[in-house]
């Protein structure tokens, strides 16, 4: 039965850096690419990291009832929207996919497509470091947005709480301090699930 592996984590825990290894690891396996309406960041590119589009755009998918899931983030730059939605890249009949989410997305596409389908892979870094990483990539930023940054920071202790991790029924975590090593252990994980 084929699966969404499904790639969460804090701000700055290298879920980007996790999944591009991983589609050069599984190249057979077809990605999910998730929607926004926040602007564009330097050295993303339409159709990567995320679909791009208009507060509109998001209003006329709603209507149409193609809307999975959704959040909607007051940041310090406006209203943000990130959401998945019911668009034809998806067919659990045909391939396994990858896909980059947050705890809210995966609760809702494990309600939508059933949890036996729905792999979590959870990735942990320590939070100093992880603030480091958020503070080094922001500078590489044209304008850096560091109120922002801040505010995922902070935003990410509620939406990851132990709470609400244990009540997703995320039970297995990679420590992403070295990539070479978690991405040993997420690849081993990945073929015991394929072994049972």
């Amino acid at each position: 039965m084929n699966k969404i592996f499904y790639i969460m984590g804090k701000s700055s825990s290298g879920k980007d850096s996790v999944f591009k290894l991983l589609k050069k690891k599984y190249p057979q396996y077809k990605t999910i690419v998730l929607y926004t309406t926040r602007p564009i960041r330097q050295g993303e590119k339409e159709g990567e990291e995320y679909h791009f589009v208009t507060e509109k755009e998001f209003n006329e998918m709603q209507k149409e009832h193609k809307i999975i899931e959704y959040r909607t983030y007051d940041t310090k730059c406006g209203l943000w929207i990130y959401f998945t939605a019911d668009d034809g890249q998806i067919d659990l009949n045909k391939s396994n996919y990858l896909v980059i989410g947050t705890l809210q997305s995966f609760d809702a596409m494990c309600q939508y497509y059933g949890s036996n389908k729905v792999v979590p892979i959870y990735l942990e870094v320590e939070d100093g470091e992880r603030l480091q990483r958020a503070l080094d990539r922001e500078k590489r930023e044209e304008q850096p947005k560091y109120a922002e940054m801040c505010r995922r920071f902070l935003a990410d202790a509620e939406d990851f709480s132990e709470e609400n991790l244990w009540n997703a029924g995320i039970k297995r975590r990679f420590q992403n301090k070295n990539i070479e090593i978690c991405m040993q252990e997420i690849e081993t994980y990945l073929d015991t699930i394929y072994s049972e």
